[in-house]
């Protein structure tokens, strides 16, 4: 039996028909129809224009950002495909924040909305800093049908682990 340890959390209904895509080895087909092509989103520099367009459009008064990069180091082990961090540090007499967004660099290969869903999702935590049900209105208010791209996501992670195995 194939294990699905991103899709731990749904319901057992759901993680049977993955198997079953899986088992008629659909998922590749799947995901390439239903998200076509990569996004065009290459650089840490094109990465933190993007950040910017998104948190403007969305979240206007929310915290500046300081940096947003492509990051080799954040890997799936860790559960980790987007980190947002607060370093604060002692300048003068003043205590400076800054404020940092991480994005996994296997995402430079993914579709738009798999890149967009971890943006939309670190930039939640600007406002809502846990899990709750506020930060993922937030999510779908940023981005409709957030929760069904997560989910085709932890597909597409699922997917990539297998092919890599082979």
């Amino acid at each position: 039996m194939v294990s699905l340890k991103y899709l731990q959390g749904y319901p057992v209904a759901l993680q049977q028909q993955v198997r079953q895509l899986i088992a008629d080895d659909r998922l590749g087909d799947y995901l390439a129809q239903r998200y076509p092509g990569r996004h065009e989103v290459q650089s840490d520099k094109a990465l933190y224009g993007y950040v910017m367009a998104l948190k403007q459009e969305h979240l206007k008064n929310a915290p500046t950002i300081d940096k947003v990069l492509y990051d080799n180091r954040l890997d799936l082990t860790h559960r980790a495909l987007g980190l947002h961090t607060a370093i604060s540090r002692v300048q003068g007499g003043k205590l400076k924040a800054k404020k940092e967004i991480r994005v996994a660099s296997l995402f430079r290969e993914a579709a738009p909305a798999f890149l967009q869903m971890i943006v939309v999702h670190e930039l939640a935590h600007l406002k809502e800093a846990d899990h709750n049900k506020a930060f993922y209105k937030l999510c779908d208010h940023m981005l409709p049908g957030y929760a069904q791209i997560e989910f085709d996501l932890r597909m597409y992670l699922t997917w990539r682990e297998m092919t890599a195995a082979n």
